[in-house]
């Protein structure tokens, strides 16, 4: 396996495990109008993260990498900030985590050429994954317009 597909998996894995994490702290702490519909909203965004993150570190391991999902490794090395520590309201909440899905979906984008040249079914996993994180970006975006 070549280094750009290793690599490029790896990294979105990070990201996709650090955003289903931070996801979930923000689902159990927001708080303020429109609070149930965010609520349910994170749950959709950690679900399809679940199932994507899933996605790509088996097929890193079926291309002969080794997924490395470790709560260390992920700390060092994704592209998220953390979320600050506290309660969210509802508005804030809705906008920062529209940010951070759309921010690992462009992260995932920005791999696909240079994966998609040396190894197609992976490029097509990354655009799979950038498609459902978009489609939730959208989701939490379009709650705030």
């Amino acid at each position: 396996m070549s280094a750009t597909v290793n690599n490029a998996l790896q990294q979105s894995l990070v990201d996709l495990i650090a955003l289903e994490l931070q996801s979930k702290q923000a689902h159990w702490n927001v708080r303020g109008p429109q609070f149930r519909s965010l609520h349910l909203a994170l749950d959709e965004v950690v679900a399809t993260t679940r199932t994507q993150l899933d996605e790509v570190a088996e097929r890193l391991a079926q291309v002969g990498g080794t997924p490395d999902g470790r709560p260390a490794t992920v700390a060092a090395t994704t592209i998220l900030d953390e979320i600050d520590a506290g309660l969210l309201e509802t508005g804030k909440a809705y906008q920062l985590m529209a940010e951070k899905v759309q921010q690992v979906s462009d992260n995932v984008k920005s791999f696909i050429d240079p994966v998609d040249e040396e190894d197609h079914v992976s490029g097509d996993l990354l655009i799979a994954v950038s498609a459902a994180l978009d489609l939730q970006a959208w989701f939490l975006r379009s709650a705030t317009e």
